[in-house]
């Protein structure tokens, strides 16, 4: 039931996620925005997050309803943050800081819950909670290195969607911290026309595999794959364990 609502709230911030964004498409299909318009799709995902709480109350358990709660006001301004940093050049930390409100926290939350579940001791949720933040960051860091390498017919999406939408992700800040001020220009040229005029993404490319940045996004992404296996090894032998420690290193090595 709870893996329910959690998927449940996870749709409600992709409509409106699409609609902040004004994605064309969602997993290579129309977005619910386009096929529906904005108006229809703000009182949809509304709904879907009502529906999400009035199932997660028959659990009757405030700290199941109390994590939910908080959850959901984690991503609601992470996409409030991010919104007000498009098109600027963030540091390291804040997109850190973006990446655990907008994916690692439901990532979080979701083993959290499991631990609420089954009863299990504070160490216990703080380790699983550990190895959910752990996995989300990782996720989402391969999810930004996808964004830029991947093709379009893989990813379903356009590529350098981030870039386009004036996102700046790990790989794109470790290269400006290295790069030459026409190499800069190039990527605020991106950020600030919200398009690729004049700048081919190749060229983006060639500046990031200048500077290994995307292996150094990648590496990161690694360690804290590495990071989540860690956190859950002192739990026994178990066939839920051996997934758990399995989705990290699918994670890492996916290609879309």
């Amino acid at each position: 039931r709870l893996g329910a609502v959690v998927e449940i709230i996870h749709t409600a911030t992709l409509v409106h996620d699409d609609i902040i964004d004004d994605a064309k498409t969602r997993r290579g299909r129309p977005a619910a925005n386009t096929q529906w318009g904005n108006s229809k799709c703000v009182l949809a995902g509304d709904w879907l997050y009502m529906q999400a709480f009035k199932i997660a109350v028959q659990e009757r358990n405030f700290r199941i309803l109390d994590t939910l709660i908080e959850l959901t006001q984690q991503m609601v301004e992470g996409e409030l943050l991010q919104m007000e940093r498009l098109g600027k050049l963030i540091t390291l930390d804040d997109h850190f800081d973006l990446i655990f409100r907008k994916t690692a926290c439901l990532f979080s939350v979701c083993m959290r819950l499991g631990a609420i579940l089954g009863g299990a001791s504070a160490e216990q949720e703080d380790a699983l909670g550990k190895y959910g933040h752990d996995l989300g960051m990782a996720f989402q860091i391969v999810d930004d290195v996808l964004d830029l390498t991947a093709s379009e017919e893989v990813l379903g999406k356009p590529v350098a969607s981030d870039l386009r939408e004036g996102k700046v992700t790990m790989a794109v800040i470790h290269a400006i911290e290295r790069c030459t001020p026409e190499e800069r220009a190039k990527i605020e040229t991106i950020l600030n026309d919200r398009a690729f005029n004049g700048v081919t993404h190749a060229e983006i490319l060639a500046i990031l595999e200048r500077y290994g940045s995307l292996d150094v996004a990648t590496s990161r992404a690694a360690q804290y794959a590495e990071s989540a296996c860690k956190s859950i090894c002192f739990f026994p032998d178990s066939e839920i364990k051996r997934a758990l420690l399995w989705a990290p290193e699918f994670v890492v090595a996916r290609e879309k």
